[in-house]
C-alpha cells in the first residue's frame, strides 16, 4: 500500500469521520501532500482492504477544432434531418 505524501512518519496516521451525509473529509496533511485542489472528482473503488479513492485526472480544455480536427469532411453539408436519417440506418444495419 502507498505511503501517503507528506506526512512524516511519526505522524503518518491520519484519521476522520464519515458524516450524516456520507461525506468524508481528507485530512490537510493528505490534501497538501497530494495537492488535491477543491472540485477535484475522485472515483471510488471497493477493493479488500477497504475503500481506494482516486484522483480524476482532467481532460485538458480543447476547441471543437482540436477534438474535431480529424473528421474531415470535403462535402456538401448535410441537414440535421439527414445526419439523423444516417445514424438511425447504421443503427438497424447493426441488429
Amino acid at each position: 500500500m502507498m505511503p501517503y505524501v507528506g506526512l512524516t512518519k511519526r505522524n503518518s496516521m491520519e484519521t476522520t469521520k464519515l458524516s450524516s451525509k456520507g461525506q468524508v473529509v481528507l485530512p490537510r496533511a493528505v490534501r497538501a501532500g497530494r495537492k488535491l485542489k477543491p472540485g477535484v472528482i475522485f472515483s471510488v473503488e471497493v477493493v479488500p482492504e477497504g475503500i481506494l479513492l482516486r484522483p480524476l485526472k482532467p481532460f485538458v480544455p480543447t476547441t471543437i477544432e482540436q477534438a474535431f480536427g480529424c473528421l474531415r469532411y470535403s462535402g456538401k453539408s448535410k441537414t440535421v434531418e439527414e445526419m439523423h436519417s444516417a445514424v438511425l440506418a447504421e443503427a438497424r444495419r447493426h441488429r
